[in-house]
C-alpha cells in the first residue's frame, strides 16, 4: 500500500534534508568571515578607546605637576585647613556625648588621641612632603581603575556589534557566547530559498497525486519549521520528517465517528444508509462487506437496489443478498431510484429492521440530469448517513469526485475502495483534508472481511513516516 509514494517520499527528503544542510554550510562560512571582520573592527576601536583615555588621563596628570609651586602648596594649605576644621567639629561632638573629658585637660591633649568616629577604621595622617609627591601616584592608580572600569563597557560594545552580524535571531536573554555558539549550530533559511529547495518535494507529492490543497498546507508548515526558528543541524533530516508526519497527522478530520454505536443509538428504526460515488468505485462491494459487518454485530439489514439504470447492477447485488441471507427491495430496470428506496425504509419499518442501505446508480459528477436523481432520492428518503465510496486508485480524480457530490447532496463519511493496490496514496492523504469529512474505512480486498476501520497511523506507516 503507497509504496509508491512510500519510496519518493523518503528520497525527497533525504535530498531536501541535505540541500539545506548544504545551504547552512554556505552560510557559516559567510558568517565566520563577518564575525571575524566584526571582532577584529571591535578589537581595533578598544585598542584607540584604551590609548585615548590614557592620554587624556596622562594630560591631566601633567597639568597637575606644570602647576607652580606656590599654587600647589596653597591648595595643601587649604586641604590642611579643611581637616583642622573637621577635626574641631568632630571634638566639639565628642564633648557633647561625653561631658567627663572637659575635666581630663586642654583640647591639645585631646588632639593628641586620634579622633575617628564610631566603627571607622584608624587612618594615620600623611606629612605635607608626602601628599605632595604622592598626587602622581595617585593619578597612576586611577588610570588604572578608569581601565578597569572600561572594560565592561567595551566587552558590551563587542556584544552590540556581534548582534550587528548576519547570525541567527536569538532570544535576548541568552549570553553572549551561546548566542555565537546558536549561530554556528543552528539553521535558518531565507523564504526565497525554502521555496526553492522545497519544489523538488513538492514535485513528488504532486506525481503521487497529493490535492494542491495539502501540498500548500505542508509546505507552509515545513516553512514555519525551517524560515521562523532555529534548527540544529544535526536535526535537519528528523525535523523534515516530523514536519510530515505532523502535516499528515492534521490531515484527517475526527476520527470518533463510530457506525455502530450511531446505528444504535438512534430510537426509531431503521438506519438508512445511502452509498453513492460513480461507476465502478466499488460501491455495491462495499456495501456488502458493510453489511456483513453489521450481521455479525446481530444489526438486521436490508438492501435497496436503487441503481436501475444498469440490469447488471441489480443482478449483482441480489447475488450478494443470496450469499450474505439479507432481503433486498428492487423494482424492473430503469424504475424510480427514489421510489426503490422509499420501499425498502417502509418495509423496514414494518418488520421491525436495523438497517436500510441504498446502492445508488453509478454517475458521473459531472452529468447534472443524473445528479437530480440523487439528489431527489437523498431529499424523498431523507438517509441517515450520505456514505461517498470512492477508488483510491484514481488519486486526483476521487478527490474532486468526493468535492463534487458534496456540494450536490452533501456526504457525512468517506470509504476508499481498492486501497490495497493503490501504490501512490495521494487520494487517501488528500480527500479528508479537502472535503473536511472523516474516512471511516479503507478496503483491502474482495472478500467481505477484507473492510478495514480507518486510523491515521495506517497512512503515516504507509508512506515511511
Amino acid at each position: 500500500m503507497f509504496k509508491f509514494l512510500k519510496e519518493k517520499l523518503k528520497k525527497a527528503v533525504s535530498r531536501f534534508s541535505r540541500k539545506v544542510e548544504e545551504e547552512a554550510e554556505i552560510k557559516e562560512e559567510i558568517r565566520e568571515e563577518k564575525v571575524e571582520e566584526v571582532k577584529e573592527e571591535v578589537k581595533e576601536e578598544k585598542i584607540e578607546e584604551e590609548k585615548v583615555l590614557e592620554e587624556e588621563v596622562e594630560e591631566e596628570i601633567k597639568k597637575e605637576e606644570e602647576k607652580p609651586v606656590e599654587e600647589v602648596l596653597e591648595e595643601e594649605i587649604k586641604e590642611a585647613e579643611k581637616e583642622l576644621e573637621e577635626e574641631k567639629v568632630l571634638e566639639e561632638e565628642i564633648k557633647e556625648e561625653k561631658p567627663e573629658v572637659k575635666k581630663e585637660g586642654p583640647i591639645k591633649e585631646i588632639k593628641k588621641e586620634p579622633l575617628v568616629a564610631a566603627g571607622a577604621e584608624e587612618k594615620p595622617k600623611k606629612s605635607f612632603f608626602k601628599r605632595l609627591f604622592g598626587k602622581k601616584e595617585k593619578k597612576e592608580e586611577k588610570v588604572e581603575e578608569v581601565k578597569k572600569e572600561v572594560k565592561p563597557e567595551v566587552k558590551e560594545e563587542i556584544k552590540k556589534e556581534l548582534e550587528l552580524a548576519p547570525v541567527a535571531e536569538v532570544p535576548e536573554k541568552k549570553g553572549l557566547f551561546k548566542r555565537i555558539k546558536e549561530t554556528f549550530t543552528t539553521i535558518k533559511l531565507s523564504e526565497d530559498k525554502f521555496e526553492k529547495l522545497f519544489w523538488e518535494l513538492e514535485v513528488v507529492l504532486l506525481e503521487s497525486n497529493v490535492a494542491v490543497e495539502v501540498i500548500d498546507k505542508i509546505k507552509t508548515d515545513l516553512k514555519a519549521e525551517l524560515t521562523t526558528g532555529k534548527v540544529s543541524r544535526k536535526g535537519v533530516y528528523d525535523l523534515i520528517e516530523d514536519s510530515l508526519r505532523e502535516s499528515v497527522e492534521s490531515l484527517f478530520m475526527d476520527q470518533h465517528f463510530n457506525l455502530l454505536e450511531e446505528i444504535k443509538k438512534k430510537k426509531e428504526k431503521p438506519y438508512v444508509i445511502a452509498f453513492i460515488g460513480v461507476n465502478g468505485s466499488g460501491k455495491t462491494t462495499t456495501m456488502a462487506k458493510l453489511a456483513h459487518m453489521l450481521l455479525q454485530n446481530k444489526l438486521s439489514v436490508v438492501f435497496a437496489a436503487s441503481d436501475t439504470f444498469r440490469a447488471a447492477a441489480i443482478q449483482q447485488l441480489q447475488e450478494h443478498a443470496d450469499k450474505l441471507g439479507v432481503k433486498m427491495i428492487k423494482h424492473g430496470y430503469e424504475s424510480d431510484p427514489a421510489a426503490v428506496a422509499f420501499d425498502a425504509v417502509k418495509h423496514a419499518k414494518a418488520k421491525n429492521i436495523d438497517v436500510v442501505m441504498i446502492d445508488t446508480a453509478g454517475r458521473l459528477h459531472s452529468n447534472d440530469n443524473l445528479m437530480n436523481e440523487l439528489k431527489k432520492l437523498v431529499r424523498v428518503n431523507e438517509p441517515d448517513l450520505k456514505v461517498f465510496v470512492g477508488e483510491s486508485i484514481t488519486g486526483n480524480d476521487c478527490i474532486e469526485q468526493a468535492k463534487l457530490f458534496n456540494e450536490a447532496v452533501g456526504i457525512d463519511v468517506i470509504i476508499l475502495a481498492k486501497a490495497d493496490v493503490d501504490e501512490k496514496g495521494g487520494a487517501a492523504v488528500s480527500v479528508s483534508y479537502v472535503t473536511k469529512k472523516p474516512i471511516i474505512y479503507l478496503g483491502t480486498g474482495q472478500k467481505y472481511d477484507d473492510l478495514t476501520e480507518f486510523k491515521p497511523e495506517i497512512i503515516i506507516k504507509n508512506i515511511g513516516l
